[in-house]
């Protein structure tokens, strides 16, 4: 029988810059897909091929990152048990509903209970639980500048950011132009606010898939020889409430979320 290799072993080797030359959002997410095989390890260019043993099994069936993040999902439900959730929701601009805390996503409560588990009327799934209990752990308290940067300029953001731009701002502009009723479902949905004079945008959008981390959606409508163009940009206090990997997850989840929408809609 092979011998079995534990994501974390790789993960070690690696530069753990999460530079997304693998066209994986971290490094923790790469390692993960070389066990599973979906991924080899000459695709890290930091990462000998030959430094990898060449047997290796994953420990299930299942793919070995939706287990890792799993365990990452359990590891923030202990952490968020062990805080007081009425003494956080001033510093994350959340409310107490009875012993559970409500964090407003997107214009839907989210509530955490006493022992870090995550409930709402809407689906509940580890791309969302994880940032909104990372938001709740890690968030500053920081108010909002109301000054929009682009993701290079978070921190931690420059090495993520051409991947950033594949996964969330290029996919959402594709969306955008194939759905012209998108921008409005956004504001009807999901309580987004239009923005007039953003960037001279044709189309601004504010929303708020975390209370302190609010996400502004400019789009550039086609016009004569020139493509459409879509940035989103977020408030400079965005990484004193979220770590760069979570910032990435957050929206490109909600990216990945708007064209499921999209799609039922077709």
């Amino acid at each position: 029988m092979a011998p079995e290799t534990n994501p974390l072993e790789i993960y070690k080797l690696l530069p753990r810059t999460n530079c997304g030359r693998c066209f994986l959002p971290s490094c923790l997410a790469f390692a993960a897909a070389v066990v599973s095989g979906s991924r080899k390890p000459g695709d890290c260019p930091y990462l000998p091929a030959n430094a990898v043993p060449a047997a290796f099994r994953p420990k299930s069936d299942r793919e070995p990152y939706t287990v890792m993040r799993e365990e990452h999902l359990a590891g923030l439900q202990d952490q968020a048990a062990a805080i007081e959730l009425a003494q956080s929701a001033s510093r994350l601009g959340a409310r107490m509903v009875g012993e559970k805390l409500a964090v407003t996503c997107l214009g839907k409560d989210f509530f955490i209970d006493p022992r870090g588990r995550v409930t709402s009327e809407c689906h509940t799934h580890c791309g969302l639980t994880i940032p909104l209990l990372s938001y709740v752990l890690y968030s500053k308290g920081d108010d909002n500048t109301g000054r929009w940067v682009p993701f290079r300029e978070l921190q931690g953001g420059s090495p993520m950011s051409a991947l950033f731009g594949q996964r969330g701002e290029q996919r959402l502009q594709r969306l955008a132009d194939g759905n012209p009723e998108l921008f409005d479902d956004l504001v009807t949905i999901f309580s987004g606010v239009e923005e007039k004079n953003m960037f001279s945008a044709d189309i601004a959008v504010v929303l708020r898939p975390l209370p302190k981390v609010p996400v502004l959606i400019c789009y550039w409508m086609p016009e004569d020889d020139l493509d459409s163009k879509l940035n989103i940009f977020f408030d400079s206090t965005a990484d004193r409430h979220l770590l760069i990997e979570s910032i990435f997850e957050l929206t490109v989840g909600m990216v990945m979320m708007f064209e499921k929408i999209a799609l039922r809609h077709q």
